[in-house]
């Protein structure tokens, strides 16, 4: 019997000034990084430590763009810090990046190339149906690294369940683990960003989860930043 897969997660968006890549896997490997993924890990960061000081990272354009897509949502991008920036600003230190995984290193190493966040979650602990919104008063999740993130005014993705992730730091409840083999990562890129980078971007991400995860039925989705449910 032939076996199809599983349309892409519908996404309901409530926020402005933003293009959502999206890109879902399925029967991922995740494990530790391999020498060749680390090794291209290395080199990236390398070549952004030497080019880039902790103030010039605040004057590239797409760190820019990202900045003014956080003031459109009322947000302080200095106070509020995209996790994009968070991570350049410690590549720019010198600091390198932690080495979590295969799949979150693969994401990290998009996000720090092109300078979007990026998020990346365990599709099978994601409850339809999913919308990216501004934070409900009271709402918080558990953020990775063990702290509250109180959500009011963030913006947020929540699934049935309640929020679940953010360009500023995502939960644990649907965070990448050893168990994980199903995979929903998204670019939150301004809707300024060219299509073409996007999907060049999404392209790299496919392929490096193919090469270093065994990612297979790998589809990928981009949406123009409209109001209205894309399925």
């Amino acid at each position: 019997m032939m076996e199809f897969r599983a349309a892409m997660l519908p996404i309901h968006i409530t926020l402005g000034s933003v293009r959502l890549g999206l890109l879902e896997a399925d029967q991922v490997r995740t494990g530790p990084a391999s020498e060749g993924l680390s090794a291209e890990l290395r080199s990236v960061t390398t070549v952004l430590s030497r080019a880039r000081t902790v103030e010039a990272i605040a004057t590239m354009e797409p760190v820019r763009a990202v900045r003014a897509m956080f003031r459109s949502w009322g947000l302080d991008p200095s106070k509020y810090r995209p996790s994009s920036e968070a991570l350049l600003r410690r590549v720019a230190q010198g600091k390198g990046l932690y080495s979590i995984s295969n799949v979150v290193d693969i994401v990290n190493l998009g996000s720090i190339e092109t300078a979007w966040p990026y998020g990346c979650y365990d599709r099978e602990k994601i409850l339809p149906p999913i919308t990216l919104r501004p934070g409900a008063h009271g709402e918080k999740y558990e953020g990775i690294g063990r702290r509250v993130w109180h959500l009011h005014g963030r913006p947020v993705l929540a699934d049935a369940v309640g929020p679940f992730g953010s360009p500023i730091s995502d939960s644990t409840r649907t965070m990448i683990t050893g168990e994980t083999h199903s995979l929903l990562v998204t670019i939150f890129a301004p809707a300024s960003a060219p299509e073409a980078s996007l999907d060049k971007a999404l392209g790299r991400l496919a392929e490096r989860l193919e090469r270093w995860a065994a990612a297979a039925g790998i589809q990928r989705e981009i949406l123009h930043g409209e109001v209205g449910e894309i399925a």
